[in-house]
């Protein structure tokens, strides 16, 4: 009777031992966490300030300055027009011509470029409809020889007009000042006296940090402020008005556009049309 005794004691702990920790095995069930979403990167970094141009430091001239910023509208019986024939380019020095009624913006009138061949770009107030009138782009190299001469189609009305130098063209040599003018005759007798604006350009070389600024962004808008601040003129309002051409119904272009000529004084036609350029 003994050991029937410790069988059945045997029997009865094997059959309760799985069931209690079968009883504490079970864990509460753990809610799922919601999937976090992965921050994108920006494509491109906008500039965070509009485009104002600074003058360059160069070294002061000899002699006298010549220069012309904006055309007399008195000459060779060309209409009278409310914004003269201006050039899209700084103004230094401005000297203001005794008993002169119109603004003709003498001084020194000049700005860098990066380029080979550059772009500039005039207001032109003058129309294609007007008879016998005729324009001409004239670049000169510092002997006073003529190395591009151009006849510039008048706009069908008045707008900004860019002019670029073609392939045709010999590059624009680094540290090489050139003279350009640009002409507007509203009558073609030889002795006639033509409306004009006159400047100079010079070619220069980037330096190795404004190259690091330029290629630590693709923005071009960003490009446009780092020319302006640097007082590269030409590039940046060459590539602010191709930006204004591909995109005329940008208002932040258009802001850029308004913010670089008006940084310069041409607040008088910072919101005129801008054509496609000539060449």
């Amino acid at each position: 009777m003994k050991w029937l005794l410790t069988i059945a004691l045997i029997l009865s702990s094997t059959t309760q031992y799985p069931a209690k920790v079968t009883a504490q095995t079970p864990q509460p069930a753990t809610p799922k966490q919601p999937v976090q979403p992965v921050p994108t990167p920006a494509t491109s970094q906008k500039p965070t300030s509009r485009p104002v141009f600074v003058l360059p430091k160069i070294p002061p001239r000899l002699g006298t300055v010549s220069g012309r910023r904006a055309g007399m509208g008195s000459r060779d019986n060309c209409p009278v027009v409310t914004t003269a024939l201006t050039a899209l380019v700084p103004l230094q020095a401005e000297q203001k011509q005794r008993n002169q009624t119109d603004k003709s913006d003498i001084g020194i009138v000049e700005g860098l470029t990066t380029a080979q061949r550059p772009t500039f770009w005039f207001y032109v107030p003058y129309t294609q409809d007007l008879p016998n009138a005729s324009a001409e782009f004239i670049l000169q190299d510092s002997a006073g020889e003529d190395i591009y001469k151009h006849a510039i189609a008048l706009p069908p009305k008045p707008s900004v007009v860019g002019v670029s130098l073609p392939e045709t063209v010999t590059a624009l040599e680094v540290g090489k000042t050139y003279h350009w003018y640009f002409k507007v005759r509203c009558q073609q007798q030889t002795a006639s006296v033509p409306v004009y604006v006159e400047g100079d350009i010079k070619r220069i070389n980037l330096d190795s940090r404004v190259m690091q600024q330029l290629e630590s962004t693709t923005d071009p808008q960003s490009k446009i402020v780092i020319y302006a601040k640097e007082g590269i003129w030409f590039d940046a309002v060459t590539l602010l008005a191709q930006l204004r051409l591909a995109n005329d119904n940008d208002a932040s272009i258009k802001e850029d556009w308004q913010s670089l000529l008006q940084s310069v004084n041409l607040n008088n036609i910072a919101t005129a049309p801008i054509l496609k350029t000539e060449k």
